[in-house]
């Protein structure tokens, strides 16, 4: 599986670190012939609702929906035009382009670390964070990014419209364990 992205182009936003990171380094590693990455390089920041600043979830907006929406709207023509079997992996439908989304559950990213270590005791709030998943760890980004990979891969050349859970079992168990 070395190769399955051989040839391809990809833009990956919000590549500084964590996730969009480590989806640029795999795909680069899967055979991408080009991998341009963007990031605005915010701060992190404690992501409780109650204490986000307007201005903060200005940003967290910025990067994580408006930047996928300003990438989508500038490729789409480009993608269209592809006979590659394009891909949107994390995005809206824009036929004849597959797209499909995948949605993380706690992942050990810096802004996951830091949200751990603004607890009394960043032990105790990790194991609340996991404590909901089948799989008692913290997911890692190489997983997540091994998962956008295979998305934007002419294996998934049939899939399309769908979002893939990545979370430790923690929809499917729905649960907390004792």
């Amino acid at each position: 599986m070395l190769d399955s992205l051989g040839g391809k182009t990809a833009l990956v936003t919000g590549a500084g670190q964590g996730i969009g990171r480590a989806i640029a380094v795999e795909m680069a590693r899967q055979g991408a012939s080009a991998v341009a990455v963007a990031d605005r390089n915010a701060q992190d920041h404690d992501r409780a609702v109650d204490s986000l600043s307007e201005e903060v979830w200005d940003a967290v907006y910025e990067v994580n929906l408006k930047a996928a929406w300003l990438t989508t709207k500038f490729a789409a023509p480009y993608l269209r035009r592809s006979p590659r079997g394009p891909a949107i992996v994390n995005a809206v439908d824009l036929s004849p382009v597959r797209c499909n989304c995948f949605c993380p559950g706690v992942i050990d990213t810096p802004l996951a670390r830091g949200h751990f270590a603004a607890g009394e005791d960043r032990d105790a709030r990790e194991r609340e964070m996991t404590a909901p998943q089948l799989v008692d760890r913290p997911g890692r980004p190489e997983e997540v990014a091994r998962l956008a990979c295979f998305l934007a891969s002419d294996s998934a050349a049939f899939i399309t419209g769908a979002a893939y859970v990545i979370d430790g079992g923690a929809l499917a168990w729905r649960g907390v364990k004792g």
